[in-house]
């Protein structure tokens, strides 16, 4: 008897009003009428409403064995329903006794007969709904991916579904395997109840969630802004991170105060970082984004930590052509030129000095906070070579060297590590005019020089050359006097006389005036390029090294003398006699020296 049925037969037994005129029956009192109303309201709470084969219930879990799942459905009796209906994906029952499950009324006999319901069809039949819901309002259904196929992936929504593997991603997606056991949100594309095909797509659903996100997203978005992100991709020259809708561009130089040489150094695809919005283009949807400037810019502490004259010490980080960088703390470098790096010039590259992660002790130069630039040097933390350099050279001293330089006003000679002394051109030679340092020595050439003047406190360093040989000038003006007769070779003539050369490096001048002619004016000893002739010294200047010559009155065909060469024969003609053939030597002698007397 359903509740109807109870209802009409209570109704039934109550006593009905009399409509005659004849003594009535006692009326039913107020108490009488509560109990009536409250056995109804008993009853409507104890027994369901009718149910009728097809229909979704629900039922109360009794009992729980290894076979079955016991379910009273408010029917005549109660349900058995095998425990695998009631398995999760695991493997572990999801029901207990008292629990209040959904079941179908596969088949409803009134003749005594159990009930036969089901629970994975109720679940079946309420999840289809919910997907058809899904697929009129455009909303999204959540499900769990469960193994891949040909093709694409099968996504348990409640029921079997099956995803693309073109809409398992916004992108093409490199591996789907990785997907699976993840739980998703999807869209319906195309679905069948009666076949039961169901199509959906995951990548509608996350355009829709991005698209969503965007839009909050740039509704918010300002300039210094702080949001968090998803780094998406790493490349050379920065990260991309996505905000929720749109992509950011993390520069490498903005991802640490220190310096870094890739980004994966310090971020991995996947992770959630927080950046601050450098700068925004709405237009273009553009995002400058930083991760350092969340933390304190370590420059605006330096000026307190260090000092000009500190010695400091540091990591290098990087090594160029012009010299090598080094870190002092994250964030903080500075940079040792290639001049600052050895006392020796003989450096050509930093890489021979240091490299890469080398720790080094520097001395710091310079500090500019205002352009984040430290100036350092090595050099200043080993001795100066120049400090003591009196006490290990004097002047006049001879030292070796090798030639390191040559330039138009002389040679750049090495004496020690990081000590260069210059030859000048004029200190190369006593004997010519050397025009340049190459016609005398060859770079790299190890060679002996004398000390001719110090200055440690300016680092120059004079040394000479030629000193290292007689002065062929002193030599010349020691062992000659005036009216001696010389031999010399007419090497150039000019219009106002000619230029002879006595001995390698020593030219005399022969003016036009002291030429030798007769009365008319006509050239006795005509001088001539190449010729041999005997000169006669009329003029010495030992101070601007000038001597002149005169050919008036000498004798071409004798044998030319000096005068001291004379003085010396008439000594010996002063000693005991000689031979007669050297006492006739000694008057020839006296005759041509004679002849060269004015």
């Amino acid at each position: 008897m359903n509740l109807e049925e109870n209802r009409q037969s209570l109704q039934d037994a109550s006593p009905a009003p009399d409509s005659t005129d004849g003594p009535s029956e006692p009326e039913a009192s107020s108490e009488d009428s509560s109990e009536v109303g409250n056995l109804l309201e008993s009853m409507e709470t104890i027994a369901p409403s009718a149910a009728a084969q097809g229909e979704i219930v629900q039922g109360k879990v009794l009992d729980v064995s290894n076979s079955e799942v016991i379910v009273d459905v408010g029917l005549k009796s109660e349900a058995a329903i095998p425990r695998s209906e009631f398995l999760g994906a695991d493997g572990q029952l999801t029901v207990a006794p008292g629990d209040t499950v959904d079941v179908l009324i596969e088949r409803l006999d009134e003749t005594g007969d159990p009930v036969v319901v089901s629970h994975q069809k109720a679940v079946h039949s309420k999840a289809w709904e919910e997907i058809e819901k899904a697929f009129r309002d455009h909303t999204t259904i959540r499900g769990r991916v469960i193994e891949r196929i040909k093709g694409g992936l099968v996504v348990d929504v409640g029921v079997r579904a099956f995803l693309p593997g073109s809409h398992a991603d916004i992108r093409q997606h490199t591996n789907l395997d990785t997907l699976i056991g993840q739980e998703i949100e999807c869209q319906v594309l195309k679905l069948n109840r009666k076949r039961n095909n169901l199509v959906i797509s995951r990548r509608q659903a996350l355009e829709e969630e991005r698209k969503r996100r965007k839009a909050a997203l740039m509704a918010s978005l300002s300039e210094g802004a702080v949001l968090s992100g998803r780094i998406k991709n790493l490349t050379d020259y920065g990260a991309f991170v996505d905000l929720g809708g749109l992509d950011g561009l993390l520069h490498i130089t903005d991802i640490s105060w220190g310096r870094i040489g890739h980004p994966s150094e310090v971020l991995q695809v996947g992770q959630e970082v927080n950046v601050k919005v450098l700068k925004y283009d709405a237009e273009k949807e553009r995002i400058s984004l930083g991760m350092k400037q969340l933390t304190p810019d370590p420059w605006d502490q330096i000026a307190g930590t260090y000092h000009v004259g500190d010695r400091v010490t540091g990591r290098v980080v990087s090594v160029t052509d012009y010299g090598a960088f080094v870190e002092l703390e994250p964030g903080v470098e500075g940079l040792i030129h290639i001049s600052e790096m050895t006392w020796s010039r003989r450096l050509r590259h930093p890489s021979k000095l240091v490299k890469v992660d080398d720790r080094v002790e520097v001395t710091i130069l310079e500090l500019n906070t205002a352009q984040r630039r430290i100036s350092l040097s090595l050099k200043q933390t080993l001795p100066d070579p120049w400090s003591n350099l009196s006490e290990r050279f004097t002047t006049g001293s001879v030292v070796q060297g090798r030639v390191r330089n040559l330039t138009e006003f002389g040679a750049f000679v090495e004496i020690e590590d990081g000590v260069d002394g210059l030859i000048h051109v004029s200190n190369l030679s006593w004997s010519k005019t050397v025009k340049h340092p190459s016609e005398v020595l060859k770079k790299g050439q190890k060679i002996e020089a004398v000390v001719l003047s110090l200055d440690p406190a300016n680092r120059r360093l004079a040394l000479g050359l030629k000193q290292l040989q007689p002065n062929l000038w002193d030599t010349f003006f020691a062992k000659t006097r005036l009216e001696d007769v010389v031999r010399g070779r007419v090497k150039r003539m000019t219009d106002f006389g000619a230029f002879v050369e006595l001995q390698e490096g020593i030219e005399a001048l022969c003016h036009k005036s002291e030429f030798d002619t007769d009365f008319a004016g006509n050239l006795l000893t005509k001088p001539e390029v190449g010729k041999e002739l005997n000169f006669r010294v009329i003029r010495l200047s030992p101070s601007d090294k000038r001597i002149g010559l005169s050919l008036k009155g000498v004798d071409q065909e004798t044998e030319p003398i000096t005068l001291s060469a004379a003085a010396s024969s008439s000594e010996t003609s002063t000693r005991p006699s000689a031979p007669a053939a050297d006492r006739g030597t000694d008057s020839s002698h006296s005759s041509a020296v004679h002849k060269a007397e004015p």
